[in-house]
Parts: structure tokens; sequence; C-alpha cells
């Protein structure tokens, strides 16, 4: 088998058995990069040249008989919001076009202690507000099983790249659902940890009470791997959690013996393709098959979960991105006769038509007169969301939903922004909630990956990865390749 489509664990078995070299295992991915890229637009900045010297340097450690991290010489991509010392992080914006960091962000620095390899940095919708890569300043990325079909996002870049064997891991960013939804669109595995179990610090920011990091990988224990590694407490940030950090690969096994699965009825209504349905309900079937209790649980503000995402996430963003004010950094109009001007100018130039959007959104709930009525219950309903979560995880261990009610849809540009927002229903409440969360390939629909969502209580993420390794150990969506990389 090509080297680009292994996971990071057989990989590492190779490299320490001295059956293959790190800088072998990266011309490998970087030929498939020159290979299949141009159809795919995953990567905005590639780091080669860096990229081979540390490869060399892993490959001293395995020749000098030296133990290696499970990560250790295996190449993976950053998405572009991420802080890379030295190397370019736009953020897929104009406004940070030429922008290159002075430092790495924690998950960056935690990767680097264990030697990987870093390919480049990932395509994205500007400033992760998006949900197909669209918004980009700089290209589109297509979607590796159809070509004519988005990605997803906002992580669209750091998946698409997964599922066409570009990149062996890969880290994105969930603010509400852009890890797991591209996951589900590119049928590979994403999750989105607790919040305050990855630091924030060196993720640009979009909504700081919802941003997440996580990883994208080819199956569950890739997933596993890269999250042993980035997790932990960080001084930096003042929301990181500290709390001790399993070895989450301890908790691969495959039992679902006894565990109580919750079907939230309110996930299974209106607006939920008939037949990505019916791949969940197979999916339910086959936990039933291997000893797990289905439990029919409600959520009853689910339906208010969109609406109060689209008030705190664009009040949050029209504080953080008031720092692009082309004085410090970033993009300048040139033309401008004064400083007020330079700064309306330099930020109508420099964001595009959905940041701004959010911009205003927020700006305007955030107005005198307008906080009360829309931020301020906007919070107390996301306590509400919270409360029901609270609530049925008395009653079961996990939830099985859809990570999309729909399988990837085209590059067209025809669905409005309300459209594309209402399909965040099934991963927005997630985050409102601040819980983890899983995307596992769960079958196809039309030649098209279905993503299956696991979620999990605060701090759980253990029992979400068993459950997902247990369902994935016995199933093979998730080794059947995109066609741009090979027959399916």
């Amino acid at each position: 088998m090509e080297l680009y489509k292994q996971t990071a664990h057989e990989l590492h078995e190779q490299l320490v058995n001295k059956k293959i070299s790190s800088v072998e295992l990266t011309n490998a991915l970087y030929e498939r990069i020159n290979e299949v890229d141009d159809k795919i637009n995953a990567y905005l900045t590639l780091d080669q040249e860096n990229a081979l010297a540390q490869a060399a340097k892993v490959d001293s450690k395995i020749a000098a008989g030296e133990v290696i991290a499970p990560l250790a010489g295996i190449p993976g991509a950053i998405k572009d919001n991420i802080s890379t010392k030295g190397l370019r992080t736009t953020c897929a914006s104009k406004i940070l076009e030429n922008f290159i960091p002075i430092y790495d962000a924690h998950v960056i620095a935690n990767l680097r202690k264990d030697e990987t390899i870093f390919l480049g940095k990932t395509n994205m919708d500007e400033f992760a507000m998006g949900s197909t890569t669209e918004s980009s300043h700089f290209q589109v990325t297509h979607n590796a099983w159809d070509l004519s079909r988005v990605p997803g996002g906002s992580s669209g870049g750091s998946a698409a790249a997964i599922a066409a064997g570009e990149a062996i891991w890969s880290l994105g960013s969930d603010t509400g659902g852009s890890i797991r939804q591209p996951a589900s669109f590119n049928g590979c595995v994403g999750i989105k940890p607790t919040y305050g179990r990855v630091s924030r610090y060196g993720c640009v920011a979009f909504a700081s009470s919802l941003d997440q990091i996580g990883p994208l990988t080819r199956d569950v224990t890739d997933a596993a791997t890269v999250l042993n590694t980035i997790c932990g407490v960080d001084k930096m940030d003042s929301t990181s959690l500290n709390v001790e950090v399993p070895d989450f690969t301890k908790a691969l096994r495959q039992d679902v013996k006894g565990l109580r699965i919750g079907i939230p009825k309110e996930y299974y209504g209106k607006g939920l393709d008939p037949k990505v349905d019916a791949v969940l309900r197979k999916a339910m079937a086959d936990y039933e098959a291997m000893g797990a209790e289905l439990v029919d649980v409600s959520l009853p503000h689910t339906e208010y979960g969109v609406i109060t995402y689209y008030i705190i996430a664009p009040a949050e963003a029209s504080a953080n991105l008031a720092r692009f004010d082309g004085v410090r950094y970033g993009y300048r109009n040139r033309q401008a006769t004064s400083a007020p001007e330079m700064t309306t100018l330099s930020r109508s130039e420099g964001f595009g038509p959905e940041v701004q959007r959010r911009i205003m959104l927020g700006t305007y709930v955030l107005s005198s007169g307008y906080y009360d009525a829309y931020y301020l219950k906007a919070m107390q309903v996301r306590t509400l969301i919270r409360r029901d979560f609270e609530a049925v995880f008395k009653q079961c261990d996990v939830l099985l939903t859809p990570t999309s009610p729909v399988v990837a849809y085209p590059i067209d540009g025809k669905m409005d922004p309300l459209s594309i927002y209402l399909l965040d229903v099934c991963t927005i409440p997630v985050n409102l909630a601040g819980l983890p969360g899983i995307s596992v390939p769960a079958g196809f629909v039309d030649g098209m990956p279905v993503g299956m969502q696991l979620i999990g209580n605060i701090l759980d993420e253990e029992t979400v990865l068993r459950a997902a390794y247990t369902f994935e150990q016995t199933h093979e969506y998730h080794k059947v390749f995109a066609p741009v990389g090979g027959a399916k």
C-alpha cells in the first residue's frame, strides 16, 4: 500500500522497525501533494525544506537507537488559523495575507516536542467563518470524493488533505462544527475535545467561548494519538483546564456491552435526509447487536441552538476582530488621508463578505439597547441547552446523532447563508455546552461519505473514543479511499 494511504500508527511501526525512513515518508507526501493538490486546493502554504530537515533529524535518532514519540517523523498539516513561528499564517484572509507569526501556538509547541513533521498550512473559511471553505480569500477547496462538491468547513482544507492522502493527520479548529462537519463530508475522523482540554493560545480567535482545536485523521486510533499530544494545561490560556490528561489510546477497546447510547429525537426530524437517516439507523442496530443499549432521550432546546450560536459567536467575533485595524499588522490601505479612514478602508478591503456580515451582526447585538434583548438572552438560552445535556447524561453514556443532516453539496454558491447556517444544527449545541464530540465514517449515500456524531459528557473523551473505536473496528468505511486517491 502507498505510504500516503496508511495511518500514523502503522507508519510509526515501520519507522521504528527501519522499514521506511521519515525522509522517504515526507517525500512521498510531497509527491502526493504535487500530484493531486491542483485538483483539491487543500494547502495555502507548504514548508518542504523545514519538513525534510526535521525528518532527517528523526531518522538520525532512530538510527542511534533512541525511542521516538508516536507522532515523531509523521507528516501532518495545520489549519491556517493556528500560529506557526516563522511560517505564514493567514486565516485565509486578505488582511493577514503576509502575516508571519513570531511564536508557536501551544499545540504546535507540543507537537514540536514530539518531533512531528509539518507539511504546511491548510485552506479554510476566512477566520473560520463558514461551513464550505468557499469564503477563503485565496481559493476554493474541493471534496476528494467529488470535486464538484464542497469539503465542508471551516476546516475544509485539513479534512480534504486527509481524504486525498495529502497528510497523515491534520489539525483543525471547531467553533460550531468546523472539525466534525468536514470530517463527515470527507469520510474521515474528526474530534472536538471538551472546551478547555486543548489550549487556544495561538489559535486566532473567532469566538473565544466556543473555539477548540482538534485532530482530523484516517482512523480513531490516530485521533486519540494526536489528542494525547495536543491536550494539557497551559498558563497562557485562562480557559485551559488544569486536569489530568489520560492516555486516550488506552480507551480504545472493542467493547460497548452495557453502554447506554442516547438517541435524541430532536436530531432525527425535519431537514434530515432520509438516506442519511437510514445509514444512522443501521449504525444504531449494529450497536445494539454488539451489546449496547439504545435509550430514547430528548434535548428540548435543540431548536434554539443555531439561533443562539449566531448571536453569541458573531458578538465575540466582533470584539476579537477589532484588533485588525491596519495599524499594527496585517493589510493596510495606503491611500487613506486620516487614521479613521485608514481603519475603515483597511477593514472594508481586508475582510471578505462573510466576515463582514458576522462582524456587523455581532456589533449590532452588542450595541446599546440591544445587548439585553439579544446577547444576554442568548447566554441564558445557552445555559438551558447545557442543562438539557446534563439531564440526558444521567440516562445515558453517549449520544448518537447525525454529524450533518445532508452529505456534501455542490460548489455553486446557490445556497443562501441562512440555509447553510441551519445545516449546523447537529454540531452547534455541542460547542454551546462545551462537550466532546467525534464524527466517524458510518456509510455512504450516493457515493458520498456520511458521518456519525457521538457526543460525550464533559471530560469524557474516553467513552466517546471507545464507542467510536468499537464501531470502526466492525466496519470498513474508514478504509475506503476517496476516488482522487485511487479506486474505491
